[in-house]
């Protein structure tokens, strides 16, 4: 992994939930945490990002995170280490980068660390400079990426062995509870000070859909403080357990809104579609794997609030156009489930452990996914 984590992570709950199904199919897993990641070279940081990067890294060296926002199956070995050297890392037939920055490190270890692979889940540009990002696409990995856009993507960058493996959802946890018919004119949307996440353009959108449905209400959460720059009038609710996300977030909001400039997946307008909602979002890459504009979403181009926000007032205004659209991405969602996913990347598994040589590039898909 990248790092600990002390707060609920999209990208670190998609290996978490891998390591719970590969154990339960008799496999042995450990999750590899280190406090500093060796070979990884950043983007100049900003004073603040330099502060917040100290604060975390006191954090971390003082105490152990404790993953509340997750379960993990008890099989799962979790070890929390000093570094992503070699000596930290276990024997076993595969080692996964999960992160650019951790490349390096998987490329730097012996062959008894297991066959080199490396879980994509995103083109992590915004995470460091993007000559080293790009790189790690071409490096001598297997690689498996969790959407047919970072697919493109990899092809692109002249990427090998990249195979396609969709993220799964949890369908015992993201599930419809409350009909989708008679549902209150309410709007669920996770907020994130991330640029990449587009949370503003959201936020902005949102306060032109509210000039038009006086009566909106807007449920907003995630792992940060409430931000300066989201109004009063909508409601902010930092690190709320699961069971409300699903319960009163998606199961009782009417649209969920996804405002995203890139995705490698992106999970929350899954699961909400999941638990019911229509999907109001931009056209973020990899949402494309469930979200057709018209069919299971309406989708807007990134980095244009003024056309979400009349994507979204479409969905306020025309309750039967947002009952179709919510049964049809909640129909079509159903196709993703860790079962499967976790059985793709067994057969992944077994395959790459037979130790056959990198050579001639190679593209894997699974069944066709989209939604057309």
């Amino acid at each position: 992994m990248p790092g600990y984590m002390w707060g609920p992570s999209g990208g670190f709950r998609v290996v978490y939930e891998y390591a719970n199904h590969l154990v339960s199919r008799g496999h042995e897993v450990a999750v590899i945490h280190p406090r500093r990641l060796l070979y990884c070279r950043e983007t100049s940081p900003t004073l603040r990002h330099y502060l917040h990067k100290t604060k975390v890294a006191l954090k971390n060296v003082f105490s152990t995170p404790s993953i509340d926002w997750q379960p993990i199956d008890n099989r799962v070995e979790l070890h929390f280490v000093a570094n992503s050297g070699q000596r930290h890392i276990p024997d076993g037939d595969a080692l996964f980068a999960t992160a650019w920055q951790t490349v390096p490190s998987v490329l730097e270890c012996p062959a008894g660390k297991g066959a080199k692979c490396y879980l994509i889940q995103g083109h992590e540009t915004w995470m460091g400079p993007r000559d080293l990002v790009d790189a790690t696409w071409r490096a001598p990995l297997r690689k498996v990426v969790v959407s047919q856009w970072l697919l493109e993507v990899g092809r692109n960058l002249g990427g090998h062995q990249l195979t396609y493996i969709p993220n799964g959802i949890d369908h015992s946890r993201y599930r419809l509870t409350r009909p989708i018919e008679n549902r209150p004119r309410q709007i669920v949307m996770i907020c994130s000070p991330v640029e990449l996440k587009g949370s503003r353009d959201g936020v902005t959108a949102l306060q032109i859909a509210k000039k038009e449905f006086p009566d909106l209400r807007v449920l907003l959460f995630g792992n940060s403080r409430r931000a300066s720059w989201i109004p009063k009038w909508m409601r902010y609710e930092q690190d709320p357990p699961q069971s409300r996300i699903v319960e009163e977030f998606y199961n009782g909001s009417s649209i969920v809104v996804s405002p995203s400039i890139a995705e490698g997946f992106a999970l929350p307008p899954a699961e909400g579609a999941a638990c019911g909602c229509a999907i109001a979002a931009t056209d973020s890459g990899g949402i494309r794997d469930f979200a057709e504009h018209n069919f299971t979403a309406l989708l807007s181009p990134p980095k244009d609030p003024e056309a979400l926000a009349t994507n979204i007032c479409h969905l306020l205004g025309n309750d039967d156009l947002r009952i179709r659209l919510a049964y049809s991405a909640n129909e079509f969602i159903k196709r993703f489930s860790w079962e499967r996913s976790a059985g793709l990347l067994e057969e992944f598994l077994i395959e790459v452990t037979q130790r056959k040589p990198l050579g001639t590039p190679q593209l894997t898909s699974s069944v066709e996914m989209s939604p057309s």
